[in-house]
């Protein structure tokens, strides 16, 4: 399965419900995939798929929250809704603390089905577009020199010019070069949005 369109996954080992979900959400022109078990899902799921997952609780070898947890260890950040005619409190705690959406009760209705799904979906392309503007910082983080990166933590921890020249042991010219490097490299406006992405990228002070 190599694609990346947003798309919602069906695991369910009761083929009419599987059928029946996967019917209604076609019916929004939603993309949709349906799968058996929580196995045939993952031989086939990428590491960049997007959309959201519904997945039945009990299925027989792997149930709901193991491949929730199966998912988590992948780092496949997809958005979970529980589906299961056996659902009660203390599983479905425990399925929301662990990241769920939200943990429906079958049989369940279409405006409900499709309400939970189209926040999951939204949640996927707010979560894949931090993703890649992490990714993008961190990239640019990445793209200065030695010295660049040293001008930049004491800029970013409020450090004057003068100062950084002082502490590094080079000219005030020096330090502004390297800073106009650093803007540029990174597209930042200002020292804040300096701050912002050396975060963004990972970045502990």
């Amino acid at each position: 399965m190599k694609t990346t369109t947003p798309t919602v996954y069906i695991i369910d080992d009761d083929h009419a419900i599987r059928d029946s979900l996967a019917l209604m959400i076609a019916q929004e022109n939603i993309p949709v995939m349906a799968f058996e078990s929580a196995e045939a899902f993952l031989a086939v799921c990428p590491q960049e798929c997007s959309g959201c997952a519904i997945i039945d609780y009990r299925m027989p070898d792997m149930d709901g929250l193991q491949l929730q947890e199966e998912l988590a260890k992948r780092n496949i950040s997809l958005p979970i809704i529980f589906l299961t005619g056996h659902g009660n409190i203390p599983t479905s705690v425990k399925a929301i603390k662990a990241g769920a959406i939200d943990f429906l009760t079958k049989p369940v209705r279409r405006e409900k089905l499709i309400n939970v799904v189209t926040t999951a979906m939204m949640e996927s392309q707010k979560t894949l577009a931090e993703s890649a503007s992490c990714k993008e910082a961190e990239k640019c983080i990445a793209s200065l020199t030695e010295r660049e990166y040293d001008v930049m933590l004491l800029a970013i921890q409020g450090h004057h010019n003068k100062d950084i020249a002082r502490k590094l042991g080079i000219s005030h010219r020096t330090v502004e070069i390297h800073k106009s490097n650093i803007m540029h490299k990174t597209g930042a406006n200002h020292v804040l949005d300096l701050a912002r992405i050396a975060h963004k990228s990972g970045l502990k002070e």
